[in-house]
């Protein structure tokens, strides 16, 4: 192999290759055959009066359950049975389902019990179980806790796991002598599952054993097949259970009060507004039958969200935030499918944003000028027949906003920036057989008055063998803009089929992206008009080897080219290596080649058929993570780019130390450095009207840009229900033009005196495109739950944003300028609390 391969290449890239691929290939010539065990079962005990949920299991009931126990290995390395037991049962009655677990151990020391945020696992052992109530083998709910008490869900789907979804469940944990006990209550009202008078649920448990870093489950997880549900056992014995009333309301209200800057003169001095309001509002929840659920959410108050991650962007595509608003992150896997729904949509800028200069030509003064539209309410519908069936609706509407103006007398009036916008996207997901699925999915975007409106279609499945080693996929969308006189239409489409279990692997796809196609309504695409093939090997060793517990390689090729007009676009080669060591340190390594010169068409910004010729480049780096079981804990990852064109490289590090003082307080601070030497990119475009008689002049540069972001992250949990948690984030970036350049019809660049000389376009002599931008971020967050589903939250939030024409190189110079520039201080109070309509029906008759 090696002989073969370096005739071929460098002798450098020779060894980077050997080193990335040879250990993995060499390591073991064929896969490891492993016999399948029938999935386990576990029998349910029906009871006539609850237990209480207290972590201690003296009820005499539990003695007479049958118990879950052998459990097996999955990580590190997959197949040992555990050497300290655990033993599981579960109970249930009209309204629940109850677990009782106990884990052996060897003392008290070795139960590691780190305090934490909900769905903040951190350094910890803790226990979960999974249920599969429909037994479709695709979808499922996890419930966790940990021994200091902390909760943990998630729903599992063909989409992989969501932590954001978050059910009101009881739980409670105790440590009694070497053991330590895990008592859940899983209300009906949490789950969603068939009116079958006698119920099968897939079922697996889940324990971590923190102070080795293995993971055991009660029916074997083998990492080297897919799918994760699919791999559960059986629970039994549950019948004549009925899917109670789910009607619960959470109101709440919240007081807000900002202070920010009015304007700055030019002595240098900032006039400061204020402005507070007082709100409420009522997130409702309501079973409609035993399998869907409806979820409102009116006048919805997401002030108390964490802060964006605002970045300097330099590059043709926009820029891609998290969602961190809860309605849209809770429950939302079946409209994710497909990745047609961006959910940052709803709410984001205007459409027809105000320009101000614009406005300043019709001799208006730009008063206000709203950067976010606002949500008047949200609407989910979503559920799974017992045939198993997933239908979602999403539906939410938003408001008008307007730009005030003011005219030379002082005369205000009102522009309409965005009209009153309706918001849907409606989802069928049919699970089949062998971790297959068929999906159809819609969105919709309707605006009010003469703003077009947008919808788009689109299709996806997978179709996987009997054994769930073979599967074959694909995703097609159709989508469509109507405008008053035209109608644009634009369509995708996606084919793959690969090997997906064992060791080695292997996958190929082919996609289309037409040059019309644009889901970015309500969705998010970067790049169109493009036609790619790829092919995809990977090897992965599961069982330990020489000093390694595991090992993951894969090597990736990609081959695109223009779909309209049909031109060659792009090649590359990927490759990555990553694994864990027997002292839990892990590491990896990648490269990437992009051996021969290629096109990019979205550089120059107009489209058509400029571009720029993208010189020949290679990339490789590594990183390494220590053991987090330390009170100190460090991550490193170093990155290198090098370019065939003038002294141009990329160089990025990333160090982020972790320190944990006990179990309560912790600190994470994080740097991101990243140095474009000598990069080249758009800087001016002119006659974007394209007349007749006028021609394309289109401006690059040669830049250097630095970027460093510091962000410091500190959280001290008080209890497991109350914590506070700070986060600062630090952003400079700043670019320095060396050399302008004119983009020719051939994508080449040919120098030019720019700015000089192009006075007939507006630019001034003098004119420089040097940029220096800083943002500071303050978040922080105190958070009580002082009942179940109920929170009181206190959000202090800082913000400072400052872009100026002219670079700044020094950091700290930028930090201490940052300090005093004008800023935003924020501070809101809220209250939520929720109210299940049984229980509160319940105490009522009691009464």
């Amino acid at each position: 192999m090696k002989n073969f391969f370096c005739r071929f290449f460098t002798p450098f890239t020779c060894r980077l290759f050997l080193l990335l691929f040879l250990p993995g290939f060499a390591a073991q010539a064929q896969e490891v055959k492993s016999v399948p065990q029938p999935p386990k079962q576990l029998q349910a005990l029906r009871i006539t009066e609850p237990v209480k949920i207290d972590g201690i299991l003296d009820e005499p009931i539990w003695q007479q359950a049958e118990i879950a126990t052998d459990f097996i290995q999955n990580r590190p390395n997959p197949g040992p049975k555990e050497v300290h037991p655990t033993a599981v049962r579960i109970l249930y009655d009209d309204v629940a389902i109850y677990v009782g677990a106990i884990m052996h151990d060897v003392s008290p020391d070795s139960i590691l019990r780190q305090l934490g945020q909900r769905d903040d696992i951190g350094n910890t052992d803790f226990f979960g179980i999974f249920l599969d109530t429909y037994n479709d083998q695709i979808n499922g709910f996890g419930f966790l806790t940990t021994p200091a008490g902390v909760q943990l869900d998630a729903r599992y789907s063909s989409n992989g796991e969501d932590w954001s979804w978050n059910a009101v469940w009881e739980s409670n944990a105790s440590i009694q002598g070497n053991n330590w006990i895990a008592e859940f209550k899983i209300p009906y009202s949490a789950l969603r599952f068939s009116s079958k008078p006698e119920q099968v649920w897939g079922l697996n448990f889940m324990r971590n054993r923190q102070v080795t870093r293995r993971g055991f489950f009660w029916n074997h997880v083998d990492p080297a097949k897919d799918g994760f549900v699919n791999q559960f056992g059986k629970l039994v014995g549950i019948k004549d259970i009925k899917a109670p009333l789910r009607l619960s309301l959470t109101p709440y209200v919240s007081g807000f009060g900002v202070i920010y800057p009015a304007n700055t003169e030019s002595s240098g001095k900032t006039d400061y507004n204020h402005d507070f309001n007082f709100s409420g509002g009522m997130d409702v929840k309501y079973g409609i039958s035993d399998a869907f659920t409806l979820d409102m959410t009116l006048i919805p108050d997401f002030s108390q969200v964490q802060s964006d991650n605002r970045v300097l962007n330099l590059s043709p595509f926009e820029v891609q935030f998290n969602e961190n608003r809860p309605f849209f992150m809770e429950g939302t896997e079946l409209f994710n499918k497909g990745d047609f729904f961006y959910s940052r949509r709803i709410g984001s800028s205007p459409i027809n944003y105000l320009n101000a200069q614009a406005a300043e030509a019709e001799g208006y003064t730009v008063i206000q000028n709203p950067t976010e539209t606002k949500m008047l309410n949200g609407t989910k519908l979503s559920g799974r027949t017992s045939s198993g069936l997933g239908i979602g609706v999403f539906n939410a509407v938003v408001g008008r906003t307007y730009a005030t103006l003011e005219d030379e007398q002082g005369n205000r009036t009102k522009r309409e920036t965005h009209p009153l916008t309706n918001y849907n996207i409606a989802v069928l997901d049919q699970s089949l057989k062998n971790n297959s699925y068929v999906t159809l999915v819609n969105t919709n975007v309707m605006r009010e008055g003469k703003t077009y409106d947008a919808n788009l279609t689109g299709m996806l499945f997978r179709l996987a063998n009997k054994g769930n080693k073979y599967a074959v996929s694909g995703r097609g969308a159709l989508s469509q803009r109507f405008f008053t006189d035209k109608t644009d239409l634009g369509h995708t489409y996606e084919l793959g089929v690969g090997k997906v279990s064992g060791n080695f692997q292997f996958s190929a796809s082919h996609k289309v992206i037409s040059d019309t196609y644009n889901p970015n309504d309500m969705g998010i695409l970067f790049t169109n008009n493009t036609s790619e093939q790829s092919v995809g090997l990977q090897y992965n060793i599961y069982q330990p080897f020489w000093k390694m517990l595991n090992l993951y390689t894969n090597i990736e090729g990609g081959y695109a080219r223009r779909y309209k007009p049909d031109a060659f676009q792009n090649f590359y080669l990927n490759s990555n290596i990553n694994g864990t060591f027997k002292n839990f340190m892990s590491a990896g390594a990648w490269l990437t080649l992009e051996p021969v010169t290629t096109y990019d068409f979205f550089e120059p910004r107009i489209g058509g058929a400029w571009y720029y010729t993208y010189p020949t480049n290679y990339g490789f780096g590594g990183w390494v993570s220590s053991d987090y079981r330390k009170k100190l804990a460090l991550d490193v990852e170093i990155g290198y780019r090098g370019f065939n064109e003038n002294s141009r490289h990329n160089i990025s590090i990333y160090v982020s130390p972790r320190y944990r003082v006990n179990d309560r307080l912790s600190f994470t601070y994080t740097l991101n450095n990243n140095t474009k030497n000598d990069d080249i990119g758009f800087v001016n475009h002119f006659n974007a009207d394209r007349s007749a008689e006028a021609q394309d002049t289109i401006m690059f540069g040669r830049r250097n840009v630095k970027t460093t972001t510091n962000t410091l992250a500190v959280s001290y949990i008080f209890s497991n229900r109350m914590s506070i948690t700070l986060r600062a984030r630090h952003y400079w970036s700043g670019a320095d033009y060396k050399q302008y350049y004119q983009l020719t019809s051939a994508g080449m660049l040919q120098e030019d005196s720019y700015p000089l000389g192009y006075s007939r376009y507006g630019v001034a002599a003098s004119h420089s495109h040097n940029i220096n931008y800083n943002t500071f971020n303050v978040d922080m967050v105190y958070s009580w739950w002082f009942a179940p589903g109920s929170e009181i939250s206190i959000v202090w939030k800082n913000a400072i944003e400052e872009e100026v024409r002219q670079l700044i190189p020094g950091y700290y110079d930028n930090f201490s300028r940052t300090m005093s520039a004008p800023q935003t201080n924020s501070l809101s109070v809220k209250v939520l609390y929720y109210i299940d309509y049984l229980m509160l029906k319940n105490k009522l008759a009691k009464k």
